[in-house]
């Protein structure tokens, strides 16, 4: 550096043993300042920033217990009182220990939303803290003292520049001095002057700290040299020396009582640079003093040291115990369930995991991302599984839900049936689909279950008050069905067939419209209706098909204008309709496979399809008779045309 003595050169030509206190000071100096680089590379090891404390009636004690029974709204004014009064060396302690407390209650408030946001079924994973305006205001206060503490640094930075060009200025001063051949008294009052002016000015950038003292004390030891100081004078002013080494020993040693580890360390720092700016002392003492000195010294080293390994303990501890907790994590990822109830226990126990995970304090900063990457990748895992098995089932109680809703509009369409027998039938099968459909929601259930039970209800209250109102009068209908069975036996037939035939119609009818009797009577009734109406159709040798086409006959004989073309037509359109309808069902029977139940059905086609070509022949036997018909009219004498 410009203006700089070559400091090895000059140290080599030293001999003197005030020169060699020198020597000794920078080098015991440098082992303690070696001490604290140790300190300064386990925080960086642990991620720690310490902040300047200020010296100030209020110690930090004092201080948190003050701001922890603050408001936010009073750390807020707090916050703001200190930012505008500017006073930095209040600020850069202050500010922080409001910071912590401010936060504290912001987590309270945080933990106070995550208890709801989980009571309320959420999942403590997907929690987001939403910031309150407060919480906004005391940010942007807060980022304002930042940006103005960091221009403060930047000017207290160019200060030091300012500082060191300063010390570089009286350094050339005491070189100047050296060389001029003024009195002694005039030198060595000009020396004070200069002693004066170089303690006046301030800090310097710390790299420059060592050279600066150490060309300082090469100078001031030439100057003794040059003026040749009288012994008293030298020792008087080594015993100055001795004394302001005395108090920082002194100084030092109260640190070691101090309670804020951080407080202590900087302010030691502060006390080894006054160190180096104070000249030798005595060489009787300079052992001494200096021990004294580097004990206190070691021991504020060895306590912060002590701090910083039990912190490294704690963080080993908690990468252990964090370590632990991802692998019990990953083990609860790995089950899979097919039942709500272990979703819910399985849930419980992930929540309890996140709880001992926040419970548990800090890693190293190495070791907190991946940590906590694995940990909340295997539980982001647990809770998207978690959320696609309840999904599925959402969709699963939906169909099942719609399911039963439309079982019970089946069952509220039967409710006024009366096809008793084949109604009871449908409505037990729908019971045992309820029973198949699966589980719903809870709430939705026995909504639609009443509405299902009540449609059961109604329908057989309604069939219990038809068969109560039918058992009344029972009696009397099977004395009705046997009066008219020994009419049909007692009946004697004539000679008109139309009139026998009308005769058996008219039995059939009242028969039909005699009420309800058990059923047990009821076919040993109809057995012998049909018995004795049978034995005289065998009497009357004809048949159903026959009655209807002598009826058919009967009308267009004795109908005058009988329009033969258009029952033509009518009939083949009818024999037309029923042949396509034939075509379908023998179709639709082809389909059907062989089971039991297939079966019944094949054999209600059959009945079905019987009773169609039955109609198709009549219906072909009435257009025979309509073709005769036509063939007489043609047979028939014209009358002559005019």
């Amino acid at each position: 550096m410009a203006g700089h003595f070559n400091k090895f050169k000059y140290m080599d030509d030293l001999t003197n043993p005030q020169v060699e206190e020198v020597k000794n000071d920078n080098v015991e100096v440098n082992n303690i300042e070696s001490e604290v680089k140790q300190t300064q590379d386990v925080e960086k090891i642990l991620d720690v920033v310490v902040e300047d404390e200020p010296h100030e009636e209020e110690n930090a004690a004092q201080l948190v217990q003050k701001y922890s029974v603050m408001t936010a709204d009073e750390l807020l004014s707090e916050m703001k009182t200190l930012y505008e009064s500017g006073n930095f060396e209040q600020l850069k302690a202050k500010a922080a220990l409001i910071r912590n407390a401010f936060n504290n209650l912001s987590e309270q408030r945080n933990k106070a939303a995550l208890e709801a946001f989980v009571a309320q079924g959420g999942n403590a994973i997907d929690f987001k803290a939403k910031e309150d305006k407060i919480e906004g205001d005391f940010r942007k206060v807060y980022e304002s003292y930042k940006e103005k503490r960091n221009k403060y640094l930047e000017e207290q930075e160019k200060t030091k520049l300012d500082n060191f060009a300063g010390k570089q200025a009286i350094l050339e001063e005491l070189r100047q001095l050296l060389d001029s051949n003024g009195s002694l008294k005039e030198i060595y009052d000009e020396f004070n002057a200069i002693q004066d002016k170089w303690k006046a000015i301030g800090q310097v950038p710390r790299t420059e700290v060592n050279a600066l003292w150490e060309n300082y004390h090469f100078l001031i030891e030439k100057f003794y040299d040059k003026v040749k100081i009288s012994k008293e004078l030298r020792d008087l002013d080594m015993k100055k020396n001795l004394e302001a080494k005395i108090d920082l020993c002194e100084k030092v040693e109260s640190l070691i009582i101090e309670d804020s580890i951080n407080k202590s360390f900087r302010t030691l720092q502060d006390y080894h640079q006054q160190w180096k700016e104070i000249g030798p002392v005595p060489s009787d003492k300079h052992d001494e003093i200096w021990e004294r000195f580097k004990t206190a010294s070691e021991k504020i080293n060895a306590r912060r040291q002590e701090y910083y390994d039990q912190k490294l303990a704690e963080m080993e501890l908690n990468l252990k115990a964090k370590t632990e907790l991802c692998e019990r994590m990953e083990e609860a990822v790995k089950k899979d369930f097919n039942l709500v109830k272990d979703w819910a226990d399985s849930t419980t126990e992930v929540n309890e995991l996140l709880k001992l995970w926040r419970s548990i304090g800090a890693t190293a900063r190495k070791d907190s991302d991946a940590l906590w990457a694995r940990f909340k990748g295997s539980a982001d895992v647990f809770f998207t599984r978690k959320k696609e098995f309840f999904d599925k089932l959402k969709e699963e109680q939906i169909e099942h839900f719609n399911q039963k809703v439309e079982l019970c509009v089946k069952a509220e369409a039967i409710i006024l049936r009366n096809d008793w027998k084949k109604a009871t039938a449908e409505l037990l099968d729908l019971q045992k689909q309820w029973k198949e459909v699966g589980y719903i929601q809870k709430d939705r259930a026995e909504k639609v279950w009443q509405r299902f039970r009540k449609a059961c209800n109604e329908f057989f209250e309604h069939k219990a008050e038809f068969f109560a109102q039918y058992r009344v009068s029972e009696e009397e209908n099977v004395v009705k069905k046997k009066a008219i069975i020994e009419e049909v036996k007692a009946f004697e037939f004539n000679d008109d067939k139309t009139a026998n035939l009308n005769a058996i119609k008219e039995f059939q009818r009242r028969w039909s419209e005699i009420g309800f009797i058990s059923t047990e009577t009821s076919k040993q009734l109809w057995q012998e209706f049909r018995t004795a109406i049978d034995t005289h159709f065998d009497k009357l040798k004809l048949s159903m098909k026959e009655s209807e086409l002598a009826q058919f006959k009967d009308r267009i004989s004795s109908s005058v204008n009988t329009n033969v073309a258009g029952a033509k037509k009518a009939l083949q359109e009818q024999i037309q309709k029923l042949q396509s309808e034939l075509n379908l069902w023998e179709n639709n029977l082809g389909f059907l496979a062989k089971s039991k139940s297939a079966d019944i059905l094949r054999a209600e086609y059959e009945k079905k399809l019987e009773k169609i070509r039955q109609q198709i022949a009549l219906h072909q036997a009435k257009l025979k008779l309509l073709a005769k018909e036509k063939e007489k009219e043609s047979d028939k004498p014209q009358e002559p045309k005019d």
